[in-house]
């Protein structure tokens, strides 16, 4: 710890911290555009210069050290000037259309304006840029709007791994897009959606579906169905002023049935289905690698609720559920796509069951049925338009609006969200357990997945203080576990003793990290979780901004309460889901399962 003055105020700072770090843990506000706490600090945009005593020129606070007996000052006329100058140059190549702009009310760039007090700009001249992209099914780039801030590119890059966006060109011809002139649909993109989350303006938004979606509640001759993923119950409060980490779940399905949908599910539902899938997927391939090995006879697993034809021994299983996720291992890592689960993702799941389970029900023509999916996500809108999300030529979901769209689409509506009651998910797919919640946070899948398989296997509960795995609890990029089966059922012995041990990752540069320990044959897990966004989806590209550590926090802990407040908390112990099972699905991993809630992937290039 040392000592250093910021505006005739003796504060105190640590070494390492930068002179931007400082002020803020001392309530000194200095203004910022381009800065992402932990993420990206670049100085690009220079709108945080400050005056050092005895520097030769203002320095920008976000990447200046601070030092021992430093002398800084945050708003000298010299500082406010510059400032200034520096925005108004940036507004001379943005267009003003703030009226007609989505962001207008979180526009941080307009904040910004407000913050420096400037409305207009002194200058003029030719823009530097034009292009609208809209060639992705999940992202749309507007080149007009962008300010190089690169924080997209930070994101990109650091964070994800995947390197779909850099600063192209130099000087005034500089823009940040794929590289070789490519489009975002052609370009190797996983459509995670993160860009949008961390864009100051609106140069980086999903593609709006909310129109199809008006569109489809206004024709009579459609049944709509919505159904919500675990993690929007935790953010779409945000958007109408309440707290990050409020649990909307009641309201979210009031305000649904309000806007005209007629039926309202919850992915959740089926949530809780992808861990019977994917749990006995997993059994399978355990069972399959001991008879390979002689421990187990074929008669004895025969006696087993496995899948009638066993999967391949290939392990570590990986969860597919992350669309940004699987496009990126097609991408990246397209050798190694047998150790991905083959469960379809939650979402496309249920749209599978609705056009045909439900239709059957109802006696509903499937080609009448539009299912839309209100998830935190901007990759299941590229999700729903691969191939084979399809059942007899039928898609299994018809649209897919981010949290934030569902959020306009409740204002345009006139809904007072707020002051709505909470209202229960309809029935026979609104039903689920705490297990299914904790899908939106990274390590849920796996702790949902641990407390049916080891149940299966041993007749116990997992060991753990209420049923948390907590080494693979919190926002660590990756997290690991392991435990031990132990006096199993008899049925079972051929895992008695065995050690498993799991590892779970949030955001693609950790799953990279996880692959290359596969792809080098030293991987010591059985079973993997990835998720594709740092935090899970509770921070995924479609939630509301802005989303920092805190608020991934709170979201969090909200998810973990939902789970706890739940009567059942185990998917195996859902009745509508024993129901499904019994009318019409057999045993997980049957046939008709396979056919309805399993996929497959596709070899895709690295360029």
């Amino acid at each position: 710890m040392f000592t250093m003055t910021i505006n005739q105020q003796q504060v105190t700072a640590r070494a390492g911290e930068t002179i931007l770090e400082v002020a803020k843990r001392n309530h000194i506000q200095i203004p910022t555009l381009c800065h992402l706490e932990g993420i990206h600090q670049l100085g690009a945009c220079r709108i945080c210069v400050v005056e050092v005593e005895g520097a030769k020129s203002l320095m920008a606070s976000c990447v200046t050290p601070a030092t021992d007996g430093m002398v800084v000052r945050t708003h000298t006329p010299k500082v406010r000037k510059a400032r200034k100058v520096l925005y108004e140059l940036m507004l001379s190549d943005h267009p003003t259309d703030c009226l007609h702009c989505a962001r207008s009310n979180d526009c941080e760039f307009r904040q910004l304006g407000e913050v420096l007090q400037v409305d207009v700009s002194r200058f003029a001249g030719q823009r530097s840029k034009n292009l609208v992209d809209t060639s992705s099914a999940a992202i749309v780039r507007d080149n007009n709007k962008c300010i190089l801030c690169r924080r997209c590119v930070s994101v990109c890059n650091e964070i994800q791994g995947v390197g779909a966006l850099n600063a192209q060109n130099r000087g005034f011809g500089t823009s940040i897009s794929p590289g070789g002139d490519l489009l975002l649909g052609s370009a190797v993109c996983a459509a995670c959606g993160q860009c949008t989350l961390v864009c100051p303006v609106n140069a980086l938004k999903e593609k709006d579906a909310t129109e199809m979606v008006w569109n489809a509640l206004a024709d009579p001759e459609l049944t709509v169905v919505v159904q919500t993923a675990p993690a929007v119950r935790a953010a779409l409060g945000e958007p109408f002023g309440m707290p990050p980490g409020t649990l909307v779940t009641g309201k979210m399905a009031a305000a649904l049935r309000r806007m005209g949908f007629d039926a309202v599910f919850d992915t959740n539902f089926t949530a809780d289905l992808t861990i019977l899938e994917e749990g006995y997927e997993l059994l399978g391939r355990l069972a399959a690698g001991a008879l390979a090995s002689g421990a187990v006879t074929r008669e004895q697993l025969d006696k087993l609720n496995l899948p009638g034809h066993l999967p391949a021994p290939v392990l570590p299983m990986i969860t597919s559920c992350s669309p940004g996720w699987i496009k990126y291992a097609e991408h990246f890592y397209s050798p190694y796509l047998d150790h991905l689960s083959s469960c379809k993702s939650p979402h496309m799941m249920l749209g599978a069951l609705t056009k045909t389970w439900y239709a059957q029900k109802q006696g509903i023509d499937p080609k009448r049925l539009y299912v839309v999916s209100v998830m935190p996500c901007t990759a299941k809108k590229y999700e729903v338009t691969r191939p084979e999300m399809a059942t007899d030529g039928i898609a299994n979901v018809d649209a897919v609006l981010t949290t934030r769209e569902l959020a306009h689409m409740i204002r345009e509506a006139g809904i007072d969200f707020v002051h709505l009651p909470d209202e229960p998910f309809d029935s026979p797919m609104g039903q689920s357990t705490g297990a299914a919640d904790i899908f939106g946070v990274t390590g849920g899948v796996m702790e949902a997945a641990l407390r049916t398989v080891y149940e299966v296997v041993t007749g116990r509960e997992l060991p753990f203080e209420k049923l948390h795995v907590q080494p693979i609890v919190g926002l660590e990029r990756i997290k690991t576990a392991s435990f031990q089966f132990a006096d199993v059922k008899p049925e079972w012995s051929f895992l008695e003793g065995v050690t498993a041990q799991i590892a779970v990752t949030s955001g693609l540069a950790g799953a990279a990290h996880l692959l290359d320990e596969i792809a080098a044959g030293k991987s010591p897990y059985v079973f993997i979780e990835v998720m594709g966004c740092p935090g899970g989806c509770i921070s995924g590209g479609g939630q509301p901004r802005p989303v920092n550590d805190e608020v991934r926090r709170k979201r969090l802990e909200a998810i973990y309460r939902e789970d706890e407040g739940k009567p059942i908390r185990k998917s195996h112990e859902n009745p509508d889901i024993k129901t499904l099972y019994s009318e019409f699905l057999g045993n997980p991993g049957g046939h008709v399962a396979h056919q309805l809630l399993h996929t497959c992937y596709t070899v895709r290039s690295r360029t």
